[in-house]
C-alpha cells in the first residue's frame, strides 16, 4: 500500500495515465476507411458531398476554436481540456454511427474540429506536472505511445476490412469502447496547481525598456537561451505573482508574441511551418477522396489502413534520423526545407495525373514522411532557441496562421459555394503550391549558403604559397581579417 502510495506521488503515476490516455485515444481503425464508410451503404453520401460540404467544417471550426481552446486549456489548467477532448471524440464516434444526412455529419466534423483543437492539451498538461529535468523522457513516452496508438490503429483496420472480420458498425463500436477506456483514465488523473501562462508562482511582464523578464524560478539553461541571442530576447529583473489579472497576461503574450517574431530566423522557419502545414493539413484531409476516385471502394480492395502506417512508420523513421544528423541548420536548413519541399510537390502532382492506386499509396507514403522530417527540423530549430513558455505561443500562433491559410484554400478551391474542383484538380493545385514554396526556399536557401560562405572566407588568414628548400610548396600566412 506505501509503495502504491508512493507510486501516485511521483511522476511516474501521471505519466502512466497519460500514455493509457493517448494510445486509448488514438486507436481509430475506421479513421482510413472514413470515406467508403460515408460514401457506402451505411451513409448513402456522394463523394461530392463529403468533400465538398462535409469535410470543409473540420477546417472551419478547427479555426475558430482553436484560439480560445489555447487560452482556456491554459486557464483551466489542461485536465477539463483533456476530459473535453475524449468526450469529443466520443461524441464524434456516437454520430457517425447513429446520425444520417449532410447536416448530421457536418456536426460531427465540427465536433473532430474540437477533438484536434484540444490536442495542445495533452503534451501541456505532462509539462505541468513533472520536473523540468523529466521533460525530454516524458515527452518521448507520450509521444511514442501515440505513435503506436495511431499504428495499431490503422493495422488493425486493415487486418479487419481485409479479412472481413468486422463491419464498419462494429469497428466504430470497438472504437467507442477505447474511447471509454481514454475517458476513464482522464478522470484519475491529478489536477495540476499550476499552468505555462495563467497559474504560476511568478509570471514575466514587460519592462519600459522593452526587455523580457524570467520567472525567478526558470532554470539557468532556459535563461541562457533565451537571453542574448536572436531568437529569445534578452532579460530582465521584476516578477509579478500569480495574482495579476487576465487582461495583463493576455498583454504579456502579446508583448512575448511580438518579441519572438522580431528574429528574422524565427521569421523563415515559422513562414515554412506556416504554408506547409496548411498544405500537409489540406492533403491529408482530402487524400482518401482521392484514393476514393483513382479506385473506387466498391470495387476495389483497400489498403487505406496499411498505407497511413507504413506513411507513419516512414515519417516516424525520418523524424528520428535526425537525431543523428550533424548538418549545420542555419547554414543548410532552408534549402533543405525547400529541396524536400520540391520532392513533396512532385509526389503530390504524379499522385494527381497518375491512374494507378499503387502510385498514389506511395506518393502519399513519401510525401508524409518529408513533411515529418522536415516539421521535425523547423520544430527544433524553433525551440533550441526559446523558452518553454516561448515555444508553446510561437507553436500555437504558427498553426494557427496555418489554419488560417488552409481556411481560405478551403473557401476558394473546396467549397461548394467556391470554385468547387474536383479531386483531381484539387492535388494538382496543391502540388503547384508546395511546387511554389519548394521555389521561394531554395532561393533563399542558396543565399544563405552562398552568404555563410563569404562570411567564413572573409574571416579566413590570407596566405601566399613559397617553394621550400625541396622545390615544394607551403601556405605563409600573411595576415588575418576581422
Amino acid at each position: 500500500m506505501e509503495a502504491f502510495r508512493r507510486f501516485r506521488s511521483s511522476w511516474q503515476f501521471p505519466t502512466a495515465l497519460m500514455c493509457v490516455y493517448g494510445f486509448f485515444s488514438m486507436v481509430k481503425p475506421l479513421e482510413p476507411f472514413l470515406i467508403p464508410y460515408l460514401t457506402g451503404p451505411d451513409k448513402n453520401l456522394t463523394t461530392q458531398q463529403v468533400g465538398n460540404e462535409i469535410l470543409p467544417v473540420w477546417t472551419y471550426s478547427y479555426l475558430i476554436i482553436l484560439l480560445p481552446v489555447f487560452l482556456a486549456t491554459d486557464y483551466l489548467r489542461y485536465k477539463p481540456v483533456i476530459i473535453l477532448q475524449v468526450l469529443s471524440l466520443i461524441t464524434t464516434t456516437t454520430m457517425l454511427l447513429w446520425a444520417d444526412g449532410v447536416l448530421a455529419m457536418q456536426f460531427m466534423e465540427f465536433f473532430y474540429g474540437v477533438v484536434t483543437a484540444t490536442e495542445i492539451a495533452y503534451f501541456s498538461y505532462i509539462y505541468s506536472v513533472v520536473d523540468l529535468e523529466r521533460y525530454q523522457k516524458v515527452t518521448s513516452y507520450c509521444r511514442s505511445i501515440q505513435l503506436a496508438g495511431y499504428t495499431v490503429g490503422s493495422v488493425l483496420g486493415q487486418f479487419l476490412v481485409t479479412f472481413e472480420a468486422m463491419s464498419f458498425y462494429n469497428i466504430l463500436i470497438m472504437t467507442l469502447v477505447l474511447s471509454c477506456i481514454a475517458l476513464i483514465a482522464s478522470f484519475f488523473l491529478p489536477m495540476p496547481e499550476k499552468s505555462m501562462f495563467f497559474h504560476r508562482k511568478n509570471c514575466i511582464t514587460p519592462e519600459g525598456n522593452g526587455q523580457i523578464q524570467l520567472p525567478e524560478d526558470t532554470d539557468k539553461t532556459t535563461a541562457q537561451k533565451t537571453g542574448g541571442n536572436d531568437l529569445g530576447g534578452s532579460t530582465s529583473a521584476s516578477v509579478v505573482h500569480e495574482n495579476t489579472g487576465f487582461v495583463s497576461i493576455l498583454k504579456q503574450l502579446w508583448f512575448d508574441f511580438l518579441k519572438c517574431y522580431t528574429a528574422k530566423q524565427l521569421i523563415y522557419w515559422s513562414l515554412w511551418w506556416i504554408l506547409s502545414t496548411c498544405g500537409y493539413y489540406q492533403v491529408g484531409n482530402y487524400i482518401q477522396v482521392l484514393w476514393e476516385d483513382k479506385k473506387p471502394s466498391q470495387n476495389f480492395t483497400l489498403y487505406n489502413g496499411g498505407v497511413e502506417a507504413a506513411a507513419h512508420l516512414f515519417g516516424t523513421a525520418t523524424t528520428y534520423a535526425v537525431g543523428f544528423m550533424g548538418t549545420d541548420w542555419t547554414v543548410w536548413g532552408e534549402l533543405t526545407l525547400g529541396l524536400f519541399s520540391g520532392l513533396g510537390a512532385a509526389a503530390l502532382l504524379l499522385m494527381s495525373l497518375t491512374d494507378s492506386i499503387w502510385i498514389c499509396y506511395a506518393g502519399y507514403i513519401v510525401f508524409k514522411g518529408l513533411y515529418m522530417l522536415l516539421i521535425t527540423i523547423a520544430m527544433f530549430q524553433i525551440a533550441a532557441h526559446l523558452s518553454m513558455e516561448r515555444y508553446a505561443l510561437v507553436f500555437g500562433a504558427n498553426t494557427f496562421g496555418a489554419l488560417i491559410l488552409q481556411t481560405l484554400v478551403t473557401a476558394i478551391v473546396v467549397d461548394s459555394r467556391g470554385l468547387r474542383l474536383d479531386i483531381v484538380s484539387q492535388f494538382i493545385i496543391y502540388g503547384s503550391y508546395f511546387g511554389v514554396i519548394a521555389a521561394i526556399f531554395v532561393i533563399r536557401g542558396i543565399y544563405t549558403v552562398v552568404s555563410a560562405r563569404r562570411k567564413r572566407k572573409s574571416v579566413l588568414p590570407e596566405t601566399i604559397a613559397i617553394p621550400d628548400e625541396n622545390g615544394l610548396h607551403k601556405d605563409v600566412l600573411l595576415s588575418h581579417k576581422f
